[in-house]
């Protein structure tokens, strides 16, 4: 498994194979859970499960190497034009997420961070806000009823697998959409660029229309 430099990241962060499709939406429903002496407001989602699989040792570390540079998510632009192309797209997205975000400067950051991610994974910005719309409904603290967290809903055993086996970090923004975007790009390459299959796999239903079909419509709304 391999990945290629598509959003000009420092030389040594990994990188993307190609490019991925659309998405679409998934339920998500509130809990409070409480945590240490604090009462947090924890959403939580109603969402499926990646399956640990068995990884041969070129490709978990390959994964390992995808997750271990965490590089500030400043993007860098090759001239004048591609810089003011992100920037049109971060307004036109900043006023859709408006509502799921007020807070200008979390905005910001997330798509932000959510775009250097995308496009570090070579997968398509617009898949990766169907699928997170899908997943957590926007939600930093989402956690499904079999324990999958964050905004991108990873499953704790990746940080045992390819991490440094600390599942509370998934809910760290960068650290969870990292993850998200590069077991994505695993599970595409895995499935030969089928993007049906991907999706499948990513939420524990490889081969049934429900999960795929759902991303693929709440996509939709992210199209720039």
């Amino acid at each position: 498994m391999a990945f290629a430099d598509t959003v000009n990241v420092p030389a040594s962060g990994p990188a993307s194979l190609a490019r991925a499709g659309l998405i679409s939406r998934r339920k998500c429903v509130l809990s409070l859970p409480i945590l240490g002496s604090q009462l947090l407001i924890s959403e939580q989602a109603s969402a499926g499960a990646q399956i640990e699989e068995p990884l041969i040792d070129s490709v978990r570390t390959a994964l390992s190497s995808a997750i271990a540079n965490q590089a500030p998510p400043i993007p860098e632009f090759k001239d004048t034009e591609s810089r003011l192309a992100y920037l049109r797209w971060l307004g036109a997205m900043s006023e859709r997420l408006k509502k799921k975000k007020p807070e200008w400067q979390i905005r910001k950051e997330f798509l932000q961070t959510v775009w250097y991610e995308s496009r570090r994974a070579g997968l398509d910005v617009t898949l990766v806000l169907g699928l997170i719309q899908v997943e957590s409904n926007f939600r930093k603290f989402a956690v499904s009823s079999v324990g999958a967290r964050g905004y991108m809903q990873v499953m704790p055993f990746w940080t045992r697998v390819i991490g440094d086996g600390d599942p509370s970090k998934l809910f760290h923004m960068q650290t969870n959409l990292r993850f998200g975007c590069v077991i994505l790009r695993h599970y595409l390459d895995r499935e030969r660029g089928d993007l049906f299959m991907g999706l499948g796999r990513y939420n524990g239903s490889r081969g049934k229309s429900p999960y795929p079909n759902a991303v693929m419509g709440a996509s939709k709304a992210w199209e720039y």
